[in-house]
């Protein structure tokens, strides 16, 4: 895989690196455009942090009172995990993946020209919210004297809401031994 950083994303789909449409491909049903996506992504972010962040205030209560640092070490490494959450995108290539920031309406994002199998598309779009955020919240809830991971898992797994989304679409769009691509800044699938 080769990584290429292209900074700010201009908001014209027609820029992001693409390969020719597969013959018979069919447009996923999802967002499209940039802003649509964000509201979908960020909307689910909100509730996803509310409904994990209420449980693990609830099995960490405690606990609470003197490890406020944990707290706020585990909202910094949150915002840290940013960019190795692309990048963990960015492994599940083969080839090229493109990087592209759009900070005024919150993503970061990466795309690349190459097809993939359904299960491949999943396993690239929920990888980094595995390690970035399942793992540490379950880490937290078993042990909640770890502030630290809760706080970082619950707002990783927020942040991957946009992945969640994708993953959806994939699994309830595309029938068995389908393949799929990105085209502007939708997705696609096709039967080989």
């Amino acid at each position: 895989m080769k990584l290429h950083y292209m900074g700010k994303y201009n908001l014209d789909p027609a820029s992001l690196p693409h390969g020719e449409h597969m013959p018979g491909a069919v447009p996923f049903k999802e967002a499209k455009s940039t802003k649509q996506m964000s509201l979908i992504a960020n909307g689910l972010c909100v509730v996803l942090v509310v409904l994990l962040g209420a449980l693990a205030a609830a099995r960490c209560r405690p606990y609470f009172w003197g490890n406020q640092w944990q707290l706020m070490a585990g909202c910094i490494a949150s915002l840290l995990a940013l960019f190795p959450h692309e990048l963990l995108h960015a492994i599940c290539f083969k080839k090229d993946a493109y990087l592209y920031t759009n900070w005024a309406q919150g993503l970061l994002f990466v795309v690349g020209p190459e097809t993939m199998s359904r299960a491949r598309f999943i396993f690239m779009s929920l990888l980094p919210n595995l390690v970035f955020g399942l793992v540490p919240y379950v880490v937290g809830m078993i042990w909640p004297r770890l502030l630290f991971c809760l706080a970082m898992g619950t707002l990783c797994i927020g942040m991957g809401a946009g992945d969640y989304y994708n993953v959806f679409n994939a699994a309830t769009q595309m029938p068995k031994g389908a393949r799929t691509y990105l085209y502007g800044f939708n997705s696609w699938w096709y039967m080989p």
